[in-house]
């Protein structure tokens, strides 16, 4: 299959939640089975097919789904719209239906920066700043997919098209949950002290979502 045809491929969408997961499963495996006997030059250019793909999947497809479960701090559900979800579960759940290999409950029990750290290969860290430095800091690096740790939460940064919002379930609007928000609205990042913003898919954490390597033995930091 060409990279063109490949690329046709992944287009088509499925219809329901379980199919998507489905379909992302199919997809990583051409990713791998084209990976496995592509050339140094070949890889590069698959990594970078993969990466657009990661991104537009998680987030026009997997994050809309989750919009409006509700939160709550011993939420771990596994449905988007059944039952409730906590940030951090919320956080590991995308990244295991996109396809990742991760240990979501202890992941989820954590502290958000050790993984942060562990999984993104540009962190910054922001303390007693004005939450538009981080809207600055986001928008100069263009678009893309972050990890956010805050005093108490964890949750997504998403970047697209110059504009960026916060994604994460809400312990503000517990009712709602999930929601995708602007960073300086009346929620946790924007009244966090703390701050810590990784850089999701970069070239190692790409390559080990097209491997299957389990990310629990994954540091980007001994990978680049």
């Amino acid at each position: 299959m060409t990279m063109l045809l490949l690329a046709a491929a992944l287009l088509a969408q499925p219809t329901s939640y379980p199919a998507l997961k489905q379909r992302i499963t199919a997809d990583r495996l051409a990713f791998a089975a084209r990976y496995t006997s592509a050339d140094s030059a070949q890889r590069i250019a698959l990594v970078d097919s993969a990466r657009n793909y990661l991104f537009d999947r998680i987030t026009l497809d997997i994050l809309p789904a989750w919009y409006g479960t509700p939160w709550d701090f011993n939420g771990t559900t596994r449905t988007p719209g059944t039952g409730t979800i906590a940030c951090g579960y919320f956080v590991n759940t995308v990244l295991q239906d996109a396809g990742f290999t991760l240990p979501r409950i202890k992941w989820s029990q954590m502290a958000a920066e050790p993984i942060t750290v562990k999984l993104c290969h540009r962190i910054k860290r922001f303390r007693d700043r004005p939450v538009s430095d981080v809207v600055t800091y986001v928008q100069t690096q263009g678009d893309g997919l972050y990890k956010v740790g805050l005093d108490n939460h964890v949750g997504f940064i998403v970047a697209r098209n110059g504009i960026v919002r916060f994604v994460h379930s809400n312990y503000y609007q517990r009712e709602v949950g999930v929601m995708s928000e602007p960073l300086d609205g009346n929620n946790p990042l924007a009244h966090s002290r703390y701050r810590v913003v990784g850089t999701l898919l970069g070239d190692a954490f790409v390559i080990a979502w097209i491997t299957g390597q389990d990310l629990n033995a994954f540091d980007v930091r001994s990978e680049n």
